[in-house]
């Protein structure tokens, strides 16, 4: 079955799509809003305000990949196209790689459609530590509505694949709590290759959504093209100056967009938002630009079946369990969730090398693994990391593990080889490089207990980045206001994951729509009388 490409066709009507990479002159570019970045949140702005009748410009530093250029487990095109670093981003020690996005779309590109509103104590707690208004549960309930309708996001409604059944079955047999994953998908073929970029343009992603319907408006979109440096002046931003970047998207060509608007919108995520402001110095009374980054650090667990699991094939993710998100202690929860495997993925999760990961990946079609995303920012002792920049003015990301954090790890390891085992399990591996696989609970219960619990010893990843620009009306704390407007700059706006002041214990995409949609409205309507009026 032929899939119509979007592009081609919005191409052949007149969209307005350039790449930088083959630009030879200087240029300067006008709007009355740009945005930079393409994913969760400058989709979401784009097509709100420029259905406001304003004039858009979208900057996306990364490429422009459609759903012929998605080809099903070309696992290694798909990681150095479309992810941050070529699927290198890291931790600045190394300990904790990073999976983002770095295309048009962002990481809705390449996420796996798993779409959880913000938990309720999320909200509680950012109204009550940042002063947010607003954003309470029943405040937000509309506004998630309207982006669950414009999506598709609903449970999914097919039985889940056997990767994911284990986490259903095992809850149940232990009494757990368990629920099944909405996700942003309409006509899904159940491929499992979300994470390569979708090639039936199934998974609403903002490359097929948003961005389309901005184009169809007016919009202009830049790909290619590398938010370098913004100017301040009086309170206002008064330019900002762009790097076209080569056909390979790693290096600058020399060619510079110098760009123009009433009001800047930065979309770039938890890591280049902040990045972008500290390049440029912009303004930052209290010293809060990068501070407070916050991840969902993730461990797994590894488990052998007698019966073939297949893990890379079907949604990757469609059930999960919070029955530890919020523990009784007051101790840092964590969610559980399943992974895909597609082979080169998996080989990096299992933690081994030599001989014995050649084995692992020969038992690759029977193994089961379960994920922990552990909730960061809400204790003293686990309160983010830091965003700076080094002498070339590129992105380091520093994040510490503290002791309570290192507990709550060791907690979700027993936890999900309880789980395994109870879904049927012959033997379970903790992700972890001193573990090995273990027959029987109480082996790898004694097991855990005694594992270092240290960097580059437990196997650490993370797919989801927030903060770094906290949102509220405490200004001490917090770089934007509640309606993610800058506080010191009058006329800029952050809608990305850096938002948020904490993680929020659940995975961000959704909550990024939710805020974004209600935020770019209330921008909308503050700027477009004044557009009306200038034209």
């Amino acid at each position: 079955m032929a899939i119509n490409d979007l592009y081609t066709d919005g191409l052949a009507k007149g969209w307005k799509i350039r790449d930088a990479s083959t630009l030879t002159n200087d240029e300067t570019l006008e709007a009355d809003v740009v945005i930079v970045g393409s994913g969760a949140g400058g989709g979401t702005a784009a097509e709100i305000l420029s259905a406001a009748g304003l004039s858009v410009l979208m900057l996306e530093e990364g490429g422009l990949y459609t759903s012929r250029d998605f080809k099903a487990l070309d696992e290694f095109s798909s990681y150095s196209k479309l992810y941050q670093e070529a699927a290198g981003r890291a931790t600045s020690d190394g300990a904790i790689p990073i999976l983002q996005g770095r295309a048009v779309g962002g990481t809705t590109l390449v996420n796996w459609t798993t779409s959880i509103r913000t938990p309720k104590p999320t909200l509680e707690y950012w109204a009550r530590d940042f002063g947010l208004k607003g954003s309470a549960a029943d405040e937000m309930a509309p506004w998630f509505a309207k982006m669950e309708e414009r999506l598709g996001i609903a449970p999914w409604a097919a039985e889940p694949n056997a990767n994911n059944a284990v986490l259903r079955d095992g809850c149940d047999k232990l009494g757990l709590h368990w629920k099944t994953i909405p996700r942003n998908v309409r006509g899904c073929w159940n491929l499992g290759y979300c994470g390569l970029g979708c090639p039936v343009n199934a998974k609403q992603s903002m490359l097929v959504t948003t961005i389309p319907a901005a184009l169809d408006r007016g919009m202009t979109l830049v790909h290619h093209a590398r938010a370098d440096r913004l100017q301040f002046a009086g309170g206002r931003v008064n330019g900002l100056t762009v790097q076209a970047l080569d056909a390979d998207t790693r290096h600058p060509t020399g060619i510079t967009l110098n760009v123009r608007a009433k009001h800047y919108v930065l979309a770039g995520g938890a890591i280049n938002t902040p990045a972008l402001l500290l390049r440029s110095k912009a303004p930052d009374p209290h010293q809060r630009i990068g501070q407070r980054t916050c991840v969902h650090p993730v461990n797994a667990s590894l488990a052998v079946f007698d019966r073939e699991i297949d893990g890379f094939h079907g949604a990757p993710q469609s059930i999960y369990s919070d029955h530890f998100l919020w523990p009784e202690d007051g101790g840092i929860g964590y969610k559980l969730e399943v992974p895909p495997l597609q082979p080169m993925l998996a080989s990096s999760v299992l933690a081994r090398y030599g001989d014995a990961l050649a084995q692992d990946m020969a038992q690759l079609p029977n193994t089961n693994v379960l994920i922990a995303l552990m909730r960061d920012g809400f204790h003293e002792q686990s309160a983010g990391g830091r965003v700076r920049i080094d002498d070339s003015g590129q992105p380091v990301f520093d994040y510490d593990v503290h002791e309570p954090l290192w507990n709550a790890l060791r907690h979700a390891f027993v936890q999900m080889a309880e789980i395994q085992f109870a879904a049927g399990a012959k033997s379970v591996r903790p992700a972890h490089i001193d573990a090995e696989p273990y027959a029987s609970m109480d082996e790898a219960r004694a097991a855990i207990a005694a594992l270092p619990m240290r960097k580059h010893r437990a196997g650490l990843v993370t797919a989801h980045l927030m903060g770094g620009c906290a949102m509220g009306e405490d200004r001490q704390r917090c770089v934007i206001d509640s309606r993610g407007r800058h506080h010191e700059t009058e006329n800029l706006s952050i809608f990305d994951g850096s938002m948020f002041p904490s993680s929020i214990g659940a995975n961000p995409q959704l909550t990024i729509y939710g805020f974004v949609s209600r935020n770019a409205t209330a921008l909308a309507e503050a700027l477009a009388p004044a557009a009306k009026a200038a034209a």
